[in-house]
């Protein structure tokens, strides 16, 4: 959220693209993410949401975008996140920002939350209301 947030303030309109995964099996459907997304962006206009499946840089070049914003966490995404900027630009000319995480959120992953709420823990500070909320009901139907 606060990446989002940092690169709405960066560009005249952001979106925020959901990949669409058939060897994943999330635990939101696309659109369902994208509802949670549009809800908790909804106080800032120039943010949206779109789906897309296959290569970012090819639905970027598609769409007409110029930028891709990541959040980065630590060294270790960079480590990952720099070759394929690299080769975004190369293949498309779609330039990637770098958005360093807030501090106090380095250590937050999707993947760690939903593992914490799994065993009950409380995520709620992590999350919006609307999400903490869909996120408690999912569980409780598995």
């Amino acid at each position: 959220m606060d990446v989002v947030r940092r690169a709405a303030a960066m560009f005249d309109e952001l979106v925020v693209a959901v990949a669409v995964n058939p060897n994943k099996q999330g635990l939101f459907t696309v659109d369902e993410r994208r509802g949670l997304l549009a809800d908790t962006f909804a106080d800032l206009p120039n943010v949206s949401t779109a789906a897309f499946s296959g290569l970012l840089v090819d639905w970027c070049r598609e769409q007409g975008v110029g930028v891709i914003a990541k959040g980065l966490r630590s060294g270790t995404d960079y480590a990952y996140e720099l070759p394929m900027a690299h080769m975004n630009r190369h293949l498309t000319g779609v330039d990637t920002v770098f958005l360093s995480a807030s501090p106090e959120h380095t250590f937050v992953s999707s993947s760690l939350v939903k593992e914490v709420a799994r065993g009950g823990g409380d995520v709620s500070a992590f999350l919006t209301t609307g999400v903490h909320a869909a996120l408690q009901e999912r569980l409780a139907g598995r």
